[in-house]
């Protein structure tokens, strides 16, 4: 009596195998497949399909369920177009073949390659399923290369675009900035410059309604629909970690960051986080929402956040302590003596090399630093309470000097800048003409036009850069305006937090103390105040 067979289909397709067209699609998989079926007189219980699947991995949902099935005994029949659809790691196919099926009495069957458990496999299998392993090996390898040259072409690839920017609807793998959500991004840098940790970001950002990057790719590409169908009025709630995210991401300032994480191998899902120096990080890939300035004090702020006292009091002038004579951040330390708690900031060049460094220890105690820092903060806020006009009369007095200063020099530099500008454009016209006469090769002609052009971009970026400083002069008395009215919404303040600190300064800059006058040591701590700079 012919033994019944209740079979399952099972087809496979990789994103890789998709290079290949129709020949090996699911659809062409399923005709070979119920066609086999047909005329061999196999009872087809169920089909199970796993596109976009890798083969070097067992762990595929509809695999799984067949194996399942199989082991409830609904299926004692397995066919596959051919063996690398059914695997491609050699260990685990002759795992299955060898032992599994022998021993659950499954029968497995490779159509187009006549491979038969009940006829016996033949002796070539084990070299088939190595061979099929090496393909995905060498498949991966090649698919690697063309990412990586993808990427150092400025090419992104992306299944969403991040929040702030959507698809280039001109340039395959391109990014525009989305002027419907860039306000979002700029909102949350805002916050975060100003002194807001991720926690009270995510909770300012969820009590305003502002839709999350989840609730926007719902509406716009119908993802986590079980998360957001039925509720269009319901923008999500922001998590810590989507703050963060954003917070830390270089896509903002204009750079795509390659490598961040790697699988564990070719034959593993498994992903695992590389090292900084392995990242490839290509800039300028697109146009930035962030400017460098306002995302590196993002970056500061957030890493010296990540500590706190020992008192549990958080590090409120993380951020905005430097050097002056080095520039470097002053790095933060607490010792306890005799139970109590020794706080000071030195030097971070002097932190890391001590005397043999270039810089010194510009040591200086918390307490000292924080009853100054508060000591100005209420002298301002006490003469903007006294009347703004003269606050503002003095503001722009006080400022002139320095600004008139900076005017000098950049009119200097503009002046310079347009002057060689000039220079490289006549040098310019003269080479074309040598060319055109054939006084220089066509090598040379293109070895300099590509240094030319090069620098002529440079010279315009700097002329562009210079231009804007020197009309932003005349913004003096607007920016004067909005720092009077920012600390005037302080008040009178009775001590000092981080947002408020982050708000009206800009940086706070550490002079090395010198012998005083009258015994003792005097030290210089320079305020740069935001919108108004140093203020005497």
């Amino acid at each position: 009596m012919k033994q019944l067979y209740n079979t399952a289909l099972y087809m496979r397709l990789s994103r890789d195998d998709e290079n290949y067209g129709d020949s090996i699609s699911i659809e062409t998989q399923r005709t070979i497949l119920r066609q086999f079926a047909k005329e061999n007189g196999f009872h087809v219980v169920d089909e199970y399909v796993d596109d976009g699947w890798s083969g070097t991995s067992f762990d595929r949902p509809d695999f799984q369920r067949m194996m399942d099935d199989a082991e409830a005994g609904k299926i004692n029949c397995i066919i596959t177009k051919d063996l690398s659809r059914f695997g491609r790691e050699h260990v685990m196919m002759d795992y299955y073949l060898e032992f599994l099926f022998p021993e659950k009495h499954i029968r497995y069957i490779a159509v187009a390659e006549n491979e038969d458990t009940e006829k016996g496999l033949s002796d070539f299998v084990p070299f088939k399923n190595l061979f099929n392993e090496w393909y995905a090996k060498d498949t991966r390898r090649k698919v690697k290369a063309a990412q990586k040259a993808k990427f150092l072409a400025g090419e992104i690839v992306f299944t969403h675009a991040p929040l702030g920017y959507k698809r280039s609807p001109e340039t395959p793998n391109a990014l525009v900035i989305d002027e419907e959500t860039r306000w979002i991004v700029e909102k949350i840098f805002d916050l975060a410059v100003h002194g807001s940790g991720a926690r009270h970001i995510a909770s300012v950002l969820t009590e305003e309604g502002i839709p999350t990057p989840g609730w926007m790719n719902y509406k716009r590409y119908g993802t986590f629909s079980h998360l957001y169908e039925g509720r269009d009025d319901y923008p999500g709630v922001w998590s810590i970690k989507e703050v963060k995210k954003i917070l830390t991401s270089e896509t903002y300032i204009g750079n795509t960051v390659h490598y961040k994480q790697t699988k564990v191998s070719y034959k593993s899902k498994k992903h695992v986080r590389n090292p900084p120096e392995k990242w490839v990080r290509i800039e300028n890939t697109h146009e930035p929402i962030i400017s460098k300035d306002v995302f590196d004090r993002v970056q500061e702020q957030i890493d010296n956040r990540r500590r706190k006292q020992r008192n549990g009091t958080p590090q409120i002038f993380a951020g905005l302590l430097k050097c002056a004579d080095c520039g470097k951040a002053m790095h933060y330390t607490g010792i306890c003596r005799d139970g109590n708690l020794y706080r000071f900031y030195n030097c971070g060049t002097y932190k890391a090399y001590g005397k043999h460094g270039s810089c010194t220890s510009h040591h200086i105690r918390y307490e000292i630093l924080y009853t100054y820092v508060l000591s100005r903060i209420q002298h301002w806020a006490w003469q903007a309470m006294q009347g703004e006009d003269q606050l503002l009369e003095h503001l722009l007095k006080t400022g002139d000097k320095e600004r008139e200063t900076a005017a000098k020099k950049q009119t200097a530099e503009l002046k310079k800048a347009e002057k060689r500008k000039a220079e490289v454009n006549r040098a310019f016209a003269k080479m074309y003409e040598d060319w055109a006469e054939e006084r220089i090769t066509e090598y040379n002609f293109n070895m300099l036009s590509q240094k030319y052009q090069a620098e002529q971009e440079e010279l315009d970026k700097k002329t562009r850069e210079l231009q804007a400083a020197l009309s932003a002069k005349q913004e003096s008395v607007e920016n004067a305006k909005k720092w009077i009215s920012l600390i005037r919404e302080i008040g009178a303040p009775t001590e000092l937090t981080a947002e408020m600190l982050n708000t009206l300064i800009e940086k706070i800059l550490i002079h090395e103390s010198t012998e005083g006058e009258f015994g003792g040591r005097d030290q210089e701590i320079e305020i740069i105040y935001r919108f108004v700079g140093k203020l005497e």
